[in-house]
């Protein structure tokens, strides 16, 4: 599976990727990443600052499935894959390094890991919002005003 530029755009911009794993017992755990970046064609990293349950979960059962979506035009991508942790090693370092090319201001003594994601299947993801046959443009305003009014309302004007 090789990352189209899309995918890669929105995952630069967006950065929050929601991480689903599945725990020993079998239920769904889903945890938001603000680290979430493209390693390449291929691969996907996020960093592990706050996340045991997460990198439990794939000790037992690597598969994972990360959605990055676009809040204000409401479109993203699901990437389905295997996760590998790296806690020290030259995997780890490169994670790293890529975490602060990519403009990450995380202290590296706060990263416990790095999860790399071997992207297998990947997909779009569309709101319905769209079946009405309306422009991104549309959309887009809609969702900025109501944000606006939102946070008017929560913290003034």
């Amino acid at each position: 599976m090789e990352l189209t530029a899309d995918m890669k755009r929105v995952v630069a911009e967006q950065q929050l990727g929601f991480i689903a794993t599945v725990t020993p017992d079998g239920r769904p755990n889903l945890s938001p990443k603000g680290t979430t970046v493209v390693v390449d064609d291929s691969h996907l990293l996020f960093a592990d600052v706050a996340s045991p349950n997460t990198v439990r979960n794939l000790s037992g059962n690597p598969h994972i499935e990360i959605n990055v979506v676009d809040p204000i035009v409401r479109k993203g991508y699901r990437f389905k894959g295997t996760a590998t942790v790296h806690t020290d090693g030259d995997r780890y370092q490169r994670g790293l390094a890529l975490l602060g090319e990519r403009g990450s201001s995380l202290p590296g003594d706060r990263v416990r890991s790095i999860v790399v994601v071997e992207v297998v299947e990947a997909a779009a993801l569309v709101s319905p919002a769209y079946d009405q046959d309306v422009s991104e443009q549309s959309v887009a305003a809609n969702w900025l005003a109501k944000v606006a009014q939102l946070y008017r309302d929560r913290f003034g004007s």
